[in-house]
């Protein structure tokens, strides 16, 4: 990669990360420290304000293990991660919530390489970056900072495109099973190891031992679920207790277009979701992250490569098929949005296109990611 991408790459990287360190300095004083004090700031409380809801089970599950069944629903491989890093820096309660923010963090550094080298393939230099820009800006990725999966998950799996698109299939292999280690949803990389695996069959099917590597690394990909899964038969007696816990975090599984009527429902028709009201709030973000994404996923059908598509369509009927219970029924979904990275280039694409989309997107997603950051850090539920 030549040296101007690379300094793009690091002053995004480092522009939003101080950004943030700003927000959450100015959002400690005045919002979660106490009033009217002449007590400094504390280090070890500014990291805490960033230790809620899942990175606070991440944490935790770092530190004490996996504790409960309910805890199952939080793959393994971050957790493992932190637990090392942290027992490097002695194990005080601090270093697992320190070395969570650090790995998430230099999780994003290494996904935007990957993604800049796929997208610049795709759509070149110019694009490539205000990919990334996008990326970074995005409302809700401000959990790209905070010790959550979402960095790391989207680290292997736009290394496993990228290792396909280059015939890498151990590489490719690898990469998916830690994915699926890191995330349930990893496990549908295999959908484009399959295609890409078609795509290239002139190539796989020269060579006895080509073909047989390309096969054997596509099982890492399950393997990753398997381990896991044998794990939770181990320790609970039920190997895929991370699917029946689901239920108990308020997920259930009904058909694809369910919880976006039920979304709707509940927003225009549903007489006790008050205007302005947290819940009303809730679902008109989910929803709106939701149907933009399908819109995108949509529009680049016929631009992206297939396996692209593919894994994106898969990806939001696992989200969809999947909804919570009422009130917020497509919780979350603001946040796994992020992880389709091949729609951030369809925006990309779409804004060359309509240069007062970007103007308009530039002003909205910083704006945005202030706030619900803010809201973040003062211990609100956000997804």
């Amino acid at each position: 990669m030549k040296q101007r991408p690379t300094r793009d790459i690091l002053w995004l990287f480092i522009g939003t990360r101080l950004l943030l360190v700003v927000i959450t300095y100015i959002a400690y004083i005045l919002l979660t420290a106490v009033k009217y004090s002449d007590t400094p700031v504390n280090i070890a409380a500014l990291l805490g304000t960033w230790n809620h809801w899942d990175a606070a089970i991440y944490t935790r599950i770092a530190q004490f293990g996996y504790q409960t069944i309910e805890d199952v629903a939080f793959f393994p491989f971050l957790p493992l991660l932190i637990a090392g890093g942290a027992r490097l820096l002695g194990g005080g309660g601090w270093s697992y919530i320190f070395v969570g923010m650090l790995l998430s963090n230099l999780a994003l550094l290494g996904t935007l390489f990957i993604i800049y080298s796929i997208a610049r393939d795709l759509v070149g230099d110019e694009l490539s970056k205000r990919t990334l820009l996008y990326i970074c800006l995005f409302p809700t990725a401000f959990f790209f900072f905070a010790a959550y999966n979402e960095s790391l998950y989207l680290l292997f799996a736009s290394g496993t495109f990228l290792a396909l698109r280059r015939q890498k299939w151990w590489l490719a292999g690898l990469l998916g099973m830690l994915a699926a280690l890191t995330r349930s949803i990893g496990i549908l990389l295999v959908i484009p190891y399959l295609y890409e695996l078609w795509v290239q069959r002139a190539y796989v099917l020269t060579r006895r031992t080509t073909l047989l590597v390309s096969l054997g690394t596509l099982c890492l990909i399950p393997l990753g679920t398997l381990l896991y899964a044998w794990y939770c038969w181990h320790a609970f007696g039920n190997p895929l207790a991370f699917v029946s816990v689901q239920a108990k975090w308020s997920r259930h599984t009904t058909w694809p277009w369910m919880g976006l009527f039920q979304a709707f429902w509940a927003l225009f028709f549903y007489h006790q979701q008050g205007f302005g009201s947290s819940n009303q709030a809730h679902l008109l973000l989910d929803l709106t992250a939701t149907l933009g994404f399908i819109a995108l996923v949509i529009r680049g059908w016929r631009i992206l490569p297939k396996s692209f598509s593919l894994w994106m369509v898969a990806f939001l009927l696992y989200i969809l098929v999947n909804p919570a219970q009422k009130p917020d029924i497509l919780l979350s979904n603001q946040r796994f949005v992020l992880e389709l990275f091949p729609a951030f280039i369809t925006l990309a694409l779409l804004t060359r296109r309509s240069p007062g989309m970007h103007y308009v997107l530039m002003l909205l997603f910083p704006t945005l990611q202030a706030v619900l950051s803010i809201v973040f850090l003062m211990n609100r539920w956000l997804v």
